[in-house]
């Protein structure tokens, strides 16, 4: 099963759609029209110790035009966010994982952690 086609994210109120672009095995990229928003979406399988463990990533990348303070010359920069769920390949539910993802954006997606991160706090 895919993600929806066109993928879509809202920022500041204003929805991005982003179609797929690209789809490579268990990866899925999805970009806005303008090219300044990226979904990448994607799943490896490992093993260690003979254990399998599945790693799946979605990430957004916003591209901006931003202008150096120092030398006044403008080029793209790029924002990124990741989220990562690592598990055993059995042994979690797909409950058991929704309830720790939603635990943790309530703790810590919050704009005061945001701010917080921004500083470099830890």
């Amino acid at each position: 099963m895919a993600f929806s086609d066109p993928s879509t994210i809202t920022v500041n109120s204003v929805a991005k759609s982003m179609p797929r672009v690209e789809t490579d095995g268990r990866k899925a990229i999805y970009q806005s029209a303008d090219g300044l928003w990226t979904l990448t979406v994607s799943h490896r399988s490992t093993k260690n110790k003979g254990r399998e463990r599945v790693s799946s990533v979605i990430r957004v990348d916003q591209k901006k035009l931003v202008t150096d303070p120092i030398t006044s010359v403008t080029d793209y920069d790029t924002l990124s966010q990741w989220f990562v769920i690592d598990r055993p390949f059995v042994g979690f539910t797909v409950t058991e994982v929704q309830q720790q993802v939603a635990g943790f954006a309530a703790g810590f997606l919050d704009s005061t952690t945001i701010a917080k991160i921004f500083g470099q706090e830890s």
